[in-house]
C-alpha cells in the first residue's frame, strides 16, 4: 500500500504526582500502525515551549513520524491527580497548542496520500481544530478509498451532539466502547435497547462499513452489515491499560488495509492490545509473532 495511515488530534503531557508522560490517541495510533509495517504520521501541534520540544523528541526517539505545526498557545498537558481513595482526577488544560491545529497547505498535500485517517471527539472540543480536521477529511481523494475511523473519547464535557452527530456522519469506521455507546444512545433517544441493537441501529443510520465496540473484560465486537464477529478478552497480568485502545484500532486497520478479512483483524487486534496491557506506557515495542 502507497496511501499513508493519519493518526489525527491531540498531542500532549499526562502530568501525574511521580512525573510527566507522553499521552495523545493520534501518536498511540500512528506509533503501532507503523509496527505493521505501513507509513503512519500523526498530525498535531506544539507550543514553543520546553514541553514541545521534548514532545518531539519523544516521537524522534519512538520513531514516530509526524507533521505537527508550532503555534502560539502552550503544549497541552493533562493534569492527573489521585485522590485520597486512589482514583485519578483529570483536568484536561484548554486553549492549548492541539486545540489550533491549523490547516496548511502541506496537511492538503498529506491528504491527497492519505488512504486511512483515525480521529477523535476530544481534539474537536475547539473551532480551530475541528475545521482543520472537516478541512483535512474533505481533501482526500474519493478516489483513494480512505478509511475514515472517529474514535469515539469523551472526556470530562468536551462533547455534544452535533460534534457526534457530524463526525459520525464523516466517517465510514465506527469505534466505540460501552461506557460511551451509552451516553451516545441517550443523548440521540434510544436508551432503553440492547447493546447490540444500538450498534445495529448505528450501522444502518449512518451507513457505516463497521462498527467496533469494546466492552473491556467483557470482550469486543465488529460490526458489519449482516454480520457480526466477538472477540473474548484475553486474561493477562496487566501493567496497566494505557493506549490499548489505540493500539486495537492500529492493528485491526494495519490487518484491513493488508487485506485481512474482519475476523482475522479482529483477532489481531485483540492479540495486540493484550499484549499492551502488559507493557508500562502506550508505546511498547510489538513482539514479532504480533506484527509479522
Amino acid at each position: 500500500m502507497d496511501r499513508i495511515v493519519v493518526g489525527m488530534g491531540e498531542a500532549l503531557w499526562d502530568v501525574l504526582p511521580e512525573g510527566k508522560k507522553i499521552g495523545g490517541a493520534p501518536a498511540n495510533f500512528a506509533y503501532h500502525v507503523s509496527q505493521f509495517g505501513l507509513d503512519s504520521m500523526a498530525v498535531s501541534a506544539i507550543g514553543e515551549d520546553a514541553l514541545g520540544a521534548e514532545l518531539l523528541a519523544n516521537f524522534d526517539e519512538k520513531g514516530v513520524k509526524y507533521h505537527i505545526d508550532t503555534v502560539p498557545y502552550p503544549t497541552g498537558t493533562v493534569q492527573v491527580e489521585i485522590d485520597q481513595a486512589g482514583i485519578p482526577q483529570y483536568e484536561i488544560k484548554e486553549n492549548v497548542a492541539w486545540d489550533n491545529i491549523p490547516y496548511t497547505e502541506s496537511l492538503k498535500e498529506i491528504a491527497g496520500r492519505t488512504g486511512a485517517v483515525c480521529f477523535g471527539s476530544l481534539a474537536q472540543r475547539n473551532v480551530v481544530s475541528r475545521n482543520t480536521i472537516n478541512d483535512f477529511l474533505d481533501a482526500i481523494p474519493e478516489d483513494n478509498k480512505p478509511l475514515v475511523v472517529f474514535d469515539v473519547n469523551l472526556r470530562q464535557g468536551f462533547y455534544n451532539k452535533e460534534i457526534l452527530c457530524n463526525s459520525m456522519k464523516r466517517c465510514n469506521i465506527l469505534k466505540i466502547n460501552d461506557e460511551e455507546l451509552v451516553v451516545v444512545s441517550r443523548m440521540f433517544g434510544y436508551p432503553g435497547i440492547d447493546l447490540q441493537d444500538k450498534c445495529w441501529i448505528l450501522l444502518g443510520k449512518y451507513n457505516l462499513k463497521m462498527l467496533i465496540l469494546t466492552c473491556g473484560i467483557n470482550g469486543s465486537y465488529v460490526f458489519t452489515p449482516g454480520n457480526v464477529s466477538y472477540q473474548p478478552t484475553p486474561r493477562v497480568e496487566v501493567a496497566d491499560t494505557v493506549g490499548a485502545g489505540d493500539s486495537f484500532t492500529a492493528a485491526f486497520i494495519a490487518s484491513i488495509l493488508k487485506g485481512k478479512s474482519v475476523q482475522e483483524a479482529h483477532q489481531k487486534a485483540v492479540a495486540t492490545s493484550a499484549f499492551v496491557c502488559t507493557q508500562q506506557g502506550a508505546m511498547p515495542v510489538l513482539p514479532a509473532e504480533l506484527t509479522e
